[in-house]
């Protein structure tokens, strides 16, 4: 498949991959009284991005949460399939472990893990770290909005980015407040995420042998499958 075709058929596909991204949790133990973490807080978390799917990527992510948004984020990639567009997120969800997945979030026992497979792990996205425009979940897959990895490749860096209501993110498994987003963040539930792999290693995004996208069976998995993946601490 030609890489510059699939990247305009991705983006065709954002509220696909952002209704599976959004996927609401079932309601959890109560988390701590909102007042007990400290909105005002600043503080600064660190991610060692390490491979998904064999896809050989790494990485470090840097975050610095004050109130209730991200003022300032920096992510470095290398690994990635060259030369094409990474959908980055940072997920969080109250019923998930918030954590990468490992071989056991393999549903089907086909060997790699799926963007819906990865869900019950990370949770849903609550920031979508786009290079300019909306930073909401609504931007999960602004494909011409995500960073392109030049010769496999990028230094992401962007600030002011504000959290917004997201589904499966409050204390009870609901809706989940900015401020209850951000004071998760804070106490090191958030992760990061970077899609994209070239599992026959042909240099772009094609239906390889793991076939199609299971958001959009026009798309190949190697396009929204994840690659990197690290824990905010």
């Amino acid at each position: 498949m030609n890489k510059r075709h699939g990247t305009a058929r991705l983006g065709t596909t954002a509220a696909a991959l952002c209704a599976v991204a959004l996927v609401g949790a079932t309601p959890a133990l109560a988390h701590q009284q909102e007042g007990n973490r400290g909105q005002d807080k600043t503080v600064t978390l660190n991610a060692d991005l390490t491979q998904l799917n064999g896809s050989g990527a790494y990485g470090t992510a840097t975050v610095v949460v004050r109130n209730q948004k991200i003022l300032s984020t920096e992510v470095h990639a290398h690994g990635l399939t060259p030369d094409a567009p990474h959908a980055q997120h940072i997920h969080y969800g109250d019923d998930a472990r918030n954590e990468c997945p490992g071989l056991f979030d393999d549903a089907d026992g086909d060997g790699r893990i799926t963007t819906v497979e990865g869900v019950p792990a990370y949770g849903p996205v609550v920031l979508s770290l786009t290079t300019t425009g909306d930073t909401s979940p609504a931007s999960v897959l602004a494909v011409d909005r995500f960073p392109v990895a030049e010769d496999g490749s990028y230094h992401y860096q962007r600030g002011d980015m504000n959290f917004t209501p997201v589904a499966g993110t409050g204390y009870t498994g609901g809706e989940g407040t900015p401020k209850q987003i951000a004071d998760a963040i804070r106490a090191g539930e958030g992760v990061v995420v970077i899609h994209g792999v070239d599992y026959d290693g042909d240099g772009m995004y094609s239906f390889s042998d793991e076939g199609a996208s299971e958001l959009d069976p026009s798309l190949p998995a190697e396009a929204t499958d994840p690659a990197v993946c690290g824990i905010l601490r």
